[in-house]
């Protein structure tokens, strides 16, 4: 077969990864030719692809990024679509790998309901997509966090300062929620549960009183409990129509100061988060999906994605990935809310 690949999306470690075992399967067990399209979709938009041989992957597993590169361009309009479509046709490419979150996979699921034979590869640090239990790039993520976040407590301490540390998560807590956890955070502020802001400065003033620091880590996309402050999440828009979100930490931390007396300063990790290398875990998760899709491919799947479940590789329907964010469930908020601040009575996910 001839297989094309494209990254598209936010960068995360774990990406070549996949490249890697893409090419590395194919060519070595199927003889097939490996198409890499450049920077996502805007590749066959515009006709930019290179030839992936064994030698340009070997050394490739431990960098972080793509060396693909990568974008935000959407081609769900029909025009662009047909373009695609007629770029895949063009280079002879009988099947097509396309690795990325909740939109590059759902402009998959077009060009497979268009007829093209697509098997998508689950991409996003924040661990949001339906259908399987884990995405690369998330270990990674929480790991950078958790080390950030020990450092900074240090500083905390030193100076009897609060500290706010924002992490990604736009709709979902997921990497809040385990660095809160793996750090001993006073509190952990994540999109599922509108937070109370009164209620943080009573932690963070009683945390310094009894043992000199102060941490809470909030996820980008957290906001205040309707009617408790006024706080303007809008911004700029991606092709995707995604709200460009962040800052939200730096507001906190003003307002912890304003209303409790404790100086609390903020530390957005942002893109450190979705750099360098890749976990262990990352790393071998990443293969076994670029190994299962190309696999995938040559038993005539089609419109599915490979997915983690359990300790395995599985394969779902592309719409099942797409259809519903897999958010912070009521249970596990049950189990550990306590101990990161969170009432589960709160959440607007039910």
């Amino acid at each position: 077969m001839k297989i094309g690949v494209l990254t598209g999306g936010g960068d995360c470690p774990g990406l070549n990864g996949v490249i890697r075992a893409i090419v590395n399967r194919g060519i070595s067990t199927y003889d097939d030719t490996i198409l890499g399209y450049w920077d996502g979709w805007r590749g066959p938009l515009e006709g930019r692809s290179e030839t992936l041989t064994l030698a340009r992957v070997r050394d490739i597993l431990p960098l972080g990024g793509t060396i693909l590169g990568t974008s935000r361009t959407n081609i769900a309009d029909p025009e662009r679509l047909a373009t695609v479509i007629a770029q895949l046709q063009a280079d002879n490419v009988d099947a097509l790998i396309p690795i990325g979150g909740e939109d590059t996979l759902g402009v998959a699921l077009r060009l497979a309901e268009a007829g093209v034979q697509v098997i998508g590869v689950p991409k996003t640090i924040d661990n949001d997509l339906s259908g399987t239990d884990v995405t690369f790039g998330f270990t990674t993520a929480v790991q950078v966090a958790v080390e950030a976040v020990d450092r900074v407590r240090t500083t905390s301490a030193s100076h009897h300062r609060g500290l706010v540390v924002e992490v990604m998560g736009r709709h979902a807590g997921w990497i809040a929620l385990q660095t809160g956890l793996a750090c001993s955070a006073v509190a952990t502020l994540i999109p599922e549960v509108p937070f109370d802001l009164d209620a943080i400065c009573g932690l963070v003033a009683a945390s310094i009183q009894e043992r000199r620091d102060a941490i809470v880590v909030v996820a980008e996309g957290a906001l205040p409990r309707a009617g408790t402050i006024e706080n303007d999440q809008g911004g700029a828009v991606d092709e995707f129509g995604h709200v460009q979100v962040g800052g939200i930490a730096e507001f906190i931390a003003k307002e912890i100061t304003r209303r409790s007396g404790v100086e609390t300063r903020s530390v957005v990790l942002g893109h450190v988060q979705r750099g360098g290398t890749p976990t262990a875990y990352d790393r071998v998760l990443a293969t076994r999906f670029g190994v299962a899709a190309v696999d995938g491919l040559h038993q005539g799947k089609t419109g599915v994605m490979v997915s983690a479940q359990g300790s395995a590789i599985g394969i779902v329907p592309l719409a099942e990935a797409t259809g519903t964010l897999r958010t912070v469930p009521r249970q596990l908020i049950d189990e550990v809310g306590a101990i990161l601040g969170i009432d589960s009575a709160d959440m607007k996910y039910k």
